[in-house]
Parts: structure tokens; C-alpha cells; sequence
């Protein structure tokens, strides 16, 4: 397995494996602190394409003033070992300075959907993702990128980008990998006492009761948030950003007591656990 850290690398690559018998890239982006829920997704796009590019890269324009961009997790040479392990043929860990050359004034935003759901609360924070992302599908021509659902509002913009841009790369989104008791993977797993982890289980018990509740035949959104926010305030540590019934494609709440929830729609919530933001969503069929 090859590291590459300059776009020209990345290009090179990845037209010499293209033009080597027709071959098709899949690219997995990442900020790194790789766990099983990247793991997963190296392993979807090994079985999807002929060659596999993991980026490893804490991206500093999606992070806001007073968010966790100086402590966020950096485990490089764990990160690489998993990456090999699962069958990546490169990673890609550029600097700062490659993605944002001196004088760089060109973002990317996602009107509209940008400032919805975690855009809402982290202001700036999609157009970062959406920047990133974009040179990272631009450096590699990939094929198919792959991405975890319970990133499903990035998955969002992600995919409005892709169709306004016309970009060739499709987006392949992947299911959430949970801990044995529930826990959604996240590398801010790791901020988590073990009490506060205790209580972040409650965002899973409130997944699972919002699929139950929706499975028998509840399609009314002001109940559905009502039954989540009581599992979810019952633990006296977390404080919440946000409980949502959304259209996927537009992240338009799905508002008011009639029966509009339907099969589609996206519940997703955020919540601290202690100082430790959290995320989780389910697709209610």
C-alpha cells in the first residue's frame, strides 16, 4: 500500500490504475481515528471497484472556532495499518498547505441544505465538507466514494453538490456500524467517560423506540420527537442539539401531527454527552 500527499500523486495514481485495463477508483474520505465503521467501508468499496484510496485528513475549514479541530484524534500509523488491512491501495494524508494553498479563496456551499440540521449548529461546517470533499473528488477522478449513513445530512449536501456540479463520482452511502450495545461508532467515542458513555446509549434506545413506534404504524412526526426527547432528557448529562424528522433529499423538517412520516424520512438526532457531541439517525421504511 502506497502513501500518497500531493494531489499530482493522487492523480497520477489513480489514471495510471484507470487507464491499466479499464479499471474503475473508489475513494473512502475520512479524518482519520479510523475504527470498524471505516473499516466497513474500505471493505464496500474493495468489493465495488478495481482500486481504493482512503483519505486521511483532519480538515480544518469544517470545524468551528470553539470546536475540537486542535484535540481531535490523530492515530496516522494505526490509521495506515487498518487501511492495509482491509485492502486499501493508497492513502492519501495531505497537508494543509496541499489542499489550501496560500491565498486559496474558493469554497463550496450547498445553499439551503448547508445551514439545516448540524449546519444549523455548526455554522460554516457543511461548506467546509463540502470543499474538502470536492477537492478530493476532483484529485482522484473517482468513480464512487463511500460514506457512512450516520453522516446522512453530509450524505445530503454531499449528493446535492455531486447533481448541481455534475460531477462524475457517485456517492455510495453505507450502513452505521453500532458497538455491540448500540453505540454508534464515532471517533469522539473516545472524549466519553464511562458514565457519560452510559448515558450515550440513550440515543440508540431512542433510534430503536422511533423505529418500533414507527413500525406499528405511527406516522405522526410530533409524537414520534415527543417519544425520542423523553428517553433522551432522562439522563441528566445530555443536552440536545437537535431531534428532526426530515425529507433526506432536502432536510426540510417534515412538520405538524398528520400522518407525514412516511417510509423515507429521515429521524436524526444530536446531543452532547457531557462535552462530547454525538450524532445518530435511522431511515424510516
Amino acid at each position: 500500500m502506497e502513501i500518497l500527499h500531493t494531489v499530482a500523486e493522487l492523480r497520477e495514481w489513480s489514471r495510471l490504475e484507470r487507464n491499466d485495463g479499464g479499471n474503475t477508483i473508489g475513494i473512502v474520505p475520512t479524518m482519520g481515528a479510523l475504527h470498524a465503521g471505516h473499516a466497513s467501508l474500505i471493505r464496500a468499496a474493495c468489493k465495488s471497484v478495481g482500486f481504493v484510496a482512503v483519505s486521511i485528513f483532519v480538515n480544518p475549514t469544517q470545524f468551528g472556532p470553539n470546536e475540537d479541530f486542535a484535540r481531535y484524534p490523530r492515530t496516522f500509523e494505526a490509521d495506515c495499518a487498518l487501511a492495509k488491512a482491509e485492502g486499501a491501495d493508497v492513502v492519501f494524508a495531505p497537508s494543509v498547505e496541499e489542499l489550501y494553498p496560500a491565498g486559496a479563496a474558493t469554497f463550496v456551499e450547498v445553499a439551503g441544505l448547508s445551514d439545516r440540521l448540524d449546519g444549523h449548529s455548526r455554522p460554516g461546517h457543511f461548506r467546509g465538507v463540502a470543499t474538502v470533499v470536492a477537492k478530493l473528488f476532483i484529485a482522484s477522478e473517482a468513480d464512487r466514494a463511500f460514506f457512512g449513513q450516520k453522516d446522512a445530512a453530509q450524505v445530503a449536501v454531499l449528493r446535492r453538490m455531486v447533481a448541481d456540479l455534475r460531477l462524475a463520482t457517485e456517492i455510495v452511502v453505507c450502513p452505521i456500524v453500532r458497538e455491540p450495545d448500540g453505540l454508534a461508532l464515532s471517533s469522539r467515542n473516545i472524549y466519553l467517560s464511562s458514565a457519560e458513555r452510559a448515558q450515550a446509549l440513550a440515543l440508540s434506545r431512542a433510534i430503536r423506540h422511533i423505529e418500533a413506534l414507527a413500525a406499528g404504524g405511527e406516522r405522526r412526526s410530533s409524537p414520534l420527537i415527543q417519544a425520542a426527547r423523553a428517553i433522551l432528557t432522562a439522563q441528566p448529562d445530555i443536552r440536545l442539539d437537535y431531534i428532526e424528522l426530515v425529507d433526506w433529499n432536502t432536510l426540510e423538517p417534515v412538520e405538524g401531527t398528520a400522518p407525514n412520516a412516511a417510509g423515507g424520512t429521515l429521524f436524526a438526532v444530536a446531543a452532547w454527552v457531557g462535552a462530547t457531541r454525538l450524532i445518530d439517525n435511522t431511515i424510516l421504511q
